[in-house]
């Protein structure tokens, strides 16, 4: 079932970006047609009147009252300077004629927050019920509150909205900094499925947030009833929780059955310096548990080719929520190096929830020194971490390099049970262990016994990386790790490493991230 998943969530998606594609042919030529055509612009400047007509040389005053005067086809040119706002986009284009707010060319334009008020749960920007909408090129900021019960966002997508394209946006100093008993919540982009009819075809990408305060949330967000999106090419740092999350089971749609996010790409992101210890949640006051990359009771995502470094733990396949388990995902050609904690984590949280990790793949991931700090309970939670009811994953032609005297895969209980664990690489400059089910396991020979799988893995030789001062994971000529993983499927592994290059040739796949 998953192979038929992802094709034809590859078909989908690829089809989505063909129709944006064209669309943004058709939006070209028509701008070269006369003043009959259709399609119109609408301009907007701080120095403009919203009694104008919206033209270059009359333009509105307000982003809301040009969003007023639009139908399908038009395109919004804001000129530059900082608007002050709230900006509500609740009309619809169609395949043929995309509604598209940009800034004029070359000219840098702010939807600032400064001194506007919060009540709820309010962003900057609202894309509600919509279709066919492109947002590009803005710089969202400034949007604080300190009052309780505040949820404050950069962006929000909701209530049903389709063929969403957030593109080249920078979201910075989005903020709730209520007292931390409160219970403050925000976030840089969030993406939510809450109502019956789904979120579908959103594209998020080549985005930077940062420096958000988002409390007990995350940077970019993306739960409840959402089928279908890419979240890709973005740039998240500097926050005090986690940084990209696909989540399900909280309560963000009202039925069970549509609560969880499902059919997603998580692709070619940079996530770094995310650290928990500055935020409000007490558990992070002196371990950094904000996890890079999060995929919480969602299902169907894949996420690969991502970078991510110095944040609590990497990447997550966990749920935090009983009966939303994570399932039917793929971590896939990550780096994942410098985190505090767990460089991969699996499975649900000890002695919290029952929901688990089912039927995943984590493969050719380069993982390189996590563990730079002891986990929750005083342990060296280990580069790859199996948690409670981890069942039926593959982990499999991963490069596992560990600090001296660190953990390269730890399982933590006797729950869950048929993981296959082979064609890794392990490497250690002093040595290196495992621990499974509670024992700890130092020699290979024991581990392999002990699993009862593992047997093709390359056991305490350098992967040859070009240089980790520099953190270029690539592999030289001379790397053990060249052509000798295991080569499942096209569909399981993907078409392209980390560095953008064919990931097999004639079936033949290097372990790790990067196939040289």
């Amino acid at each position: 079932m998953i192979f038929k998943r992802l094709f034809s969530l590859s078909y989908v998606l690829l089809q989505g970006i063909l129709l944006f594609a064209a669309c943004g042919h058709a939006d070209h030529l028509d701008h070269t047609q006369t003043d009959a055509a259709l399609q119109k612009s609408r301009y907007v400047s701080v120095r403009g009147n919203d009694l104008n007509k919206g033209t270059e040389s009359k333009p509105f005053r307000t982003i809301a009252r040009a969003l007023e005067a639009i139908s399908p086809g038009d395109t919004i040119f804001v000129r530059e300077g900082a608007y002050h706002e709230k900006v509500m986009i609740s009309k619809s284009g169609s395949s043929a004629k995309l509604i598209t707010i940009k800034p004029y060319p070359n000219e840098a334009v702010a939807i600032d927050g400064e001194g506007l008020s919060i009540f709820g749960t309010e962003a900057l920007v609202t894309i509600r019920n919509a279709r066919f909408i492109q947002f590009e090129g803005f710089e969202i900021r400034n949007f604080k509150t300190q009052a309780k019960g505040n949820d404050v966002n950069g962006i929000i997508i909701d209530q049903g909205s389709k063929n969403i394209t957030v593109r080249n946006n920078r979201v910075h100093h989005i903020e709730n900094n209520a007292s931390p008993q409160d219970g403050r919540s925000g976030h840089g982009i969030l993406v939510i499925g809450n109502t019956a009819e789904a979120l579908q075809d959103i594209i998020v990408e080549d985005n930077t947030i940062h420096d958000c305060n988002t409390g007990y949330s995350e940077n970019l967000t993306i739960n409840g009833y959402v089928d279908g999106f890419i979240i890709r090419r973005n740039k998240v740092y500097n926050g005090e929780n986690i940084g990209i999350v696909a989540a399900g089971g909280y309560a963000a749609n009202a039925t069970a059955s549509l609560n969880y996010v499902r059919n997603g790409l998580i692709s070619q992101n940079e996530v770094y310096d995310i650290d928990g210890r500055t935020g409000p949640i007490p558990a992070f006051a002196q371990h950094n548990g904000a996890i890079g990359i999060y995929i919480d009771g969602a299902r169907d995502i894949i996420v690969e080719r991502n970078s991510v470094y110095r944040c609590g733990r990497g990447i997550g396949l966990v749920s935090e929520t009983d009966h939303f388990p994570t399932r039917d995902c793929i971590v896939r050609n990550n780096e994942v190096y410098h985190n505090s904690l767990a460089g991969i984590s699996l499975g649900g949280y000890l002695n919290y929830t029952g929901g688990g990790t089912l039927k995943c793949y984590v493969v050719n991931n380069t993982l390189f020194h996590n563990n730079i700090d002891k986990g929750y309970f005083d342990e060296i939670e280990g580069e790859i971490r199996l948690v409670e009811s981890c069942t039926e994953n593959i982990i499999q032609n991963n490069i596992i390099v560990a600090q001296p005297n660190s953990v390269f895969i730890h399982k933590y209980t006797n729950t869950g049970k048929s993981n296959a664990i082979d064609y890794n690489l392990y490497f250690s400059t002093g040595e290196g262990q495992w621990i499974w089910n509670g024992k700890v396991i130092r020699d290979q020979h024991t581990w392999k016994s002990t699993l009862i799988g593992d047997t093709h893995t390359i056991f305490g030789q350098d992967p040859g990386f070009i240089s980790t001062t520099q953190a270029d994971f690539g592999l030289r000529d001379s790397s053990p790790a060249l052509a000798k993983g295991k080569f499942i499927g096209q569909a399981i592994h993907g078409e392209l490493d980390l560095s953008g290059q064919a990931r097999f040739e004639s079936n033949r796949i290097s372990i790790g991230a990067f196939q040289k």
